[in-house]
């Protein structure tokens, strides 16, 4: 499964740095290898959460590493586009155990992300 995954994790990254350029210019190559990181991290914690019954987990640590992410310059909608396309790509992927686990779990975690960028659109008015 990890080749899967790897491969997964590739058209991600690749994904993100062709359709926004301008994250290399402003974070460079570690920017895209802290990408990378990343979204392992993501895949971690989805397999953590499926293996304690638990998408809090997941929802917590998307919530803690949106703060991490815009404190640093990001914005909630990148980590939003990033668990897009890490939805999209595990969709079209050949089935694994994991799968459907991760893909549900991944859209709680993307609703509540989506929530965060509704209040504050609310909130700037």
């Amino acid at each position: 499964m990890m080749s899967q995954i790897d491969a997964i994790i590739d058209r991600v990254v690749q994904g993100i740095y062709h359709d926004m350029p301008e994250l290399l210019e402003k974070f460079g190559e570690q920017g895209r290898v802290k990408c990378r990181e990343d979204n392992y991290h993501h895949i971690k914690h989805l397999n953590s959460a499926r293996n304690l019954d638990s998408n809090d987990f997941f929802v917590d640590y998307a919530l803690w590493l949106n703060n991490i992410l815009t404190a640093r310059g990001m914005k909630t909608e990148h980590l939003i586009d990033n668990f897009q396309r890490l939805e999209n790509e595990l969709r079209a992927s050949e089935s694994f155990e994991e799968k459907e686990d991760y893909l549900r779990t991944l859209k709680i975690g993307l609703t509540e992300l989506e929530e965060l960028t509704v209040d504050s659109s609310h909130t700037k008015r």
